[in-house]
């Protein structure tokens, strides 16, 4: 099995924090759909005949695209690759693009889930972030979803900036719990060097952020999520029972992918490989039936850091046998590493596998860099 993602560049506006690949121009957006198109079919060995189990539409903010425009996309997938029955089809959506129209247009393609960048539900906060929408169509954008049929709705929200006091955070999360959704995705806010956020910070215009406030929101979330009986997944993801993003959870077990578009990353098990984010440069190379893309082969190293990174992360913990089937001896040194982090009760152990504690869960990145070879 494996995925692909689609990369749409679009957005209505840019928000201040963030710093994925968009433009706010929808000048070339027919010559960029012409160019995935032609992307999916250049493309279309990398897998090497894999089942599709899931398809991601990412951005940018894909429900730009129309209900048409979306079929041609998966159509073009779908005349290339084995796409397994009930594959997860997810779109990322702007609560504003989410009207009764749009949702019935989109009822007639393969779209089966919804990720929605609610962010929060105060406008203030929205303002503060530059999002397009406001907190009355957050609510309401989820619920037209939901009346429209769509049942596999994740959601998105943001923590630990200045304007989100713990009431507000709370009131945020009690929120979310009353849409009924069955997946929640929540991340702290991280200021990236090239966004408009990390240029007010430095011109002294906003406060920094404030790492011992993230950490209590986060460890809020966590506990309100497990009384919920939500399963905390993945450091940033938590579900109902049997609910978990097929697509991105396939990720961090090492799942093959294809990226498709500007900036979109691809990964077959040996190597990795990105396109070009710049719109122009690539629907230049891509008409000329060249991919614009570089290409990295990993080495043993890369495979043994990646998998911790990405397994610590999870759920599922980082099984120890399986560094020994990427490099022979391994599990044995990184177990004399785990020492001072068991010592601190930031990880546990069970036979041959390694989980986060709760409190580990706060140092995640720290732990995995301090296992890597």
């Amino acid at each position: 099995m494996a995925g692909i993602y689609l990369h749409i560049p679009f957005c209505k506006q840019a928000c201040h924090y963030c710093d994925f690949h968009f433009s706010t121009s929808l000048k070339y957006k027919d010559e960029l759909l012409q160019s995935l198109i032609k992307e999916i079919q250049l493309q279309s060995n990398y897998l090497l005949n894999e089942t599709i189990e899931t398809i991601y539409f990412g951005g940018g903010t894909p429900s730009l695209l129309t209900a048409d425009e979306i079929n041609l996309l998966l159509d073009t997938i779908t005349g290339l690759h084995t796409v397994a029955a009930g594959a997860e089809v997810t779109l990322e959506a702007n609560p504003d693009d989410l009207d009764k129209a749009k949702l019935q247009a989109l009822r007639q393609t393969p779209v089966n889930r919804f990720s929605i960048g609610l962010q929060s539900f105060f406008d203030d906060d929205l303002q503060w972030m530059n999002r397009v929408h406001r907190a009355g169509e957050a609510e309401a954008s989820v619920k037209r979803a939901q009346d429209s049929g769509f049942e596999n709705i994740t959601v998105d929200l943001i923590y630990g900036y200045p304007l989100l006091t713990e009431q507000k955070w709370k009131y945020n999360l009690d929120k979310v719990f009353a849409l009924d959704v069955p997946h929640v995705s929540a991340y702290s806010m991280t200021v990236e060097p090239q966004t408009a956020l990390a240029s007010f910070i430095r011109n002294k215009k906003q406060p920094a952020m404030n790492e011992q406030q993230s950490a209590a929101q986060f460890n809020l979330l966590m506990d309100e999520m497990a009384a919920k009986g939500f399963e905390h997944y993945e450091i940033s993801n938590f579900c109902k029972p049997g609910h978990y993003s097929r697509h991105n959870a396939n990720y961090w077990r090492g799942i093959k992918y294809l990226g498709i578009g500007p900036s979109a990353h691809s990964y077959n098990g040996e190597a990795r490989q990105w396109n070009i984010a710049n719109n122009a440069g690539y629907i230049q190379s891509i008409q000329a039936n060249t991919l614009p893309a570089e290409t990295e082969i990993l080495t043993e190293t890369n495979r043994l850091n990646e998998y911790i990174m990405t397994s610590l992360r999870t759920v599922w913990g980082l099984d120890t046998d399986k560094l020994n089937t990427i490099a022979a001896g391994s599990a044995g040194a990184l177990l004399k590493e785990t020492v001072p982090f068991l010592e601190k009760e930031w990880i546990a152990k069970k036979d041959n596998m390694i989980y986060l504690t709760q409190t580990g869960k706060l140092y995640a990145d720290h732990i995995a860099a301090g296992l890597f070879f």
